[in-house]
């Protein structure tokens, strides 16, 4: 078992969807982040680990980035993201949701979860 690091609650406005009233006027959509990776022997040492800021950073990048219409897409897109900027990361599951998804019944949240790795 790998050590973790989360990052949860990553929040910002962003225009995702399938729909051109989603993208027109937006919503919020809601990041978690979890990261695998060894976390012994750091000796206090940020350079050994990750950066969990920049971690969040990519999220919030994403979410306000360029429209993809699939919450699928962006989950995957800050993932890759996410293994590409940080080596040391073995796996990293990220949780989208999307809690005022387009859905004509009463629902609380629609959730994407990816899970990638090395």
């Amino acid at each position: 078992m790998s050590d973790l690091i989360k990052v949860i609650g990553i929040s910002a406005k962003g225009f995702h969807g399938v729909f051109a009233s989603e993208q027109r006027r937006g919503q919020r959509f809601v990041v978690d982040i979890e990261l695998s990776l060894p976390l012994k022997n750091l000796n206090d040492d940020l350079s050994k680990t990750v950066n969990y800021a920049e971690v969040a950073q990519i999220a919030y990048d994403q979410i306000t980035a360029k429209p993809v219409q699939l919450i699928e897409t962006l989950a995957d897109n800050i993932a890759k993201l996410v293994l590409k900027e940080f080596k040391k990361v073995k796996t990293v599951k990220v949780i989208v949701h999307k809690p005022k998804a387009p859905i004509a019944l009463k629902f609380k949240d629609v959730v994407v979860e990816v899970v990638r790795s090395r």
